[in-house]
């Protein structure tokens, strides 16, 4: 079996890196061994501003413009709504965090997305005695829904193949790879945290950070927006949200823990004053670059193999514009943003 394409991992960054190959018409095969499970168990937000800081994410704006289509599209596609717009509401917690809103307000790209008006008015079970201040422009995708969906279409085209890469069964030639019984012109390793095992890349500086994420049955809480506090509380539906996330740089493991749940408890305990059930706790490792920046791009030896990973905790705004970006590097030479490519790390 000939094919253009191999694809490695079934996250948003080989996902987005499938699409751009249909649009353009090439033959590919997946393979996915559901040993990574970050994507599908994030909460997928966008939002182009770091509320820590009231700064611009980085090409955040930009992100969002080819994002947001590219996730119709796929709804399109798959006859499914993955998208939830909502608005993000930012608890002030002191009269500091009001006057450094004002400040970012003066940033032509924030001022797209933030209101120019503090809201006083208190939310009944949300403690926020400074007030908030709101974003525009900002939602959801059910990345755990998308990615389900996503597979399942590709097992109907008959596109899937459910097992471990095994590195060892890869034979490189100068102009194609054979991979047992297959033959592929190219191929991208999209393994999330899983990269650290392989062999040809694990030089990279990816530093997995696990997150974990509780959900909440909350009925007093009558919220439709996210709000931003220690703790994000994200509105599922039917009295349940999300609340995250924790960030633990040394354990390694998917197994979600007392500790996690310890901490998310009492942040959420700061950020609402109604009561609330936990109904559900999950974990992930996040693959995390030292740079913030993902890593992108050909391998320095064997320029048929490349690499598209590290999206880190904004996957759902970066995957869709890297994944183009790579893909007009192999088939047109285009460059690679410097900020994004491998290269940055081969001395």
């Amino acid at each position: 079996m000939k094919v253009d394409y191999i694809v490695v991992g079934l996250g948003l960054a080989g996902l987005a890196f499938i699409e751009q190959l249909a649009k353009n018409n090439k033959s590919y095969v997946v393979f996915e061994d559901n040993s990574q499970n970050s994507s599908s168990v994030a909460a997928g937000t966008y939002n182009p501003v770091i509320l820590k800081r009231f700064t611009p994410v980085w090409n955040g704006h930009e992100q969002l413009e080819f994002a947001m289509p590219f996730y119709d599209q796929i709804s399109c596609k798959l006859k499914y709504e993955f998208d939830t717009k909502f608005s993000t509401k930012k608890v002030f917690n002191s009269i500091g965090d009001e006057n450094n809103w004002f400040a970012a307000l003066d940033k032509p790209m924030l001022s797209i997305y933030m209101s120019p008006y503090i809201s006083k008015e208190r939310i009944p079970g949300v403690i926020g005695n400074f007030g908030f201040g709101e974003l525009k422009g900002t939602g959801r995708i059910d990345t755990k829904e998308l990615i389900e969906s996503y597979r399942s279409h590709l097992k109907t085209k008959g596109l899937l193949i459910e097992r471990k890469f095994i590195y060892e069964n890869l034979d490189l030639f100068e102009d194609r790879l054979i991979y047992d019984n297959l033959e592929s012109k190219r191929i991208v390793f999209s393994e999330g945290f899983g990269l650290k095992l392989n062999p040809f890349f694990n030089y990279l500086p990816l530093n997995g950070t696990k997150g974990e994420i509780i959900t909440i049955h909350a009925p007093e809480l009558k919220i439709d927006f996210l709000l931003k506090s220690s703790v994000f509380v994200l509105p599922l539906g039917n009295d349940l949200y999300k609340v995250g996330a924790t960030f633990n740089w040394k354990d390694k493991t998917l197994v979600p823990t007392e500790q996690g749940r310890e901490e998310l408890v009492e942040k959420l305990k700061k950020t609402i004053s109604v009561p609330f059930e936990i109904v559900h706790q999950t974990a992930g490792i996040r693959p995390t670059v030292k740079d913030r920046r993902p890593l992108v791009g050909k391998h320095p030896k064997y320029p048929l193999l490349s690499v598209l990973n590290g999206l880190g905790t904004r996957g759902v705004m970066i995957a869709p514009t890297i994944a183009r970006n790579l893909f007009n590097h192999l088939e047109k030479g285009e460059d690679l943003d410097r900020d994004i490519d491998i290269k940055r790390f081969e001395s």
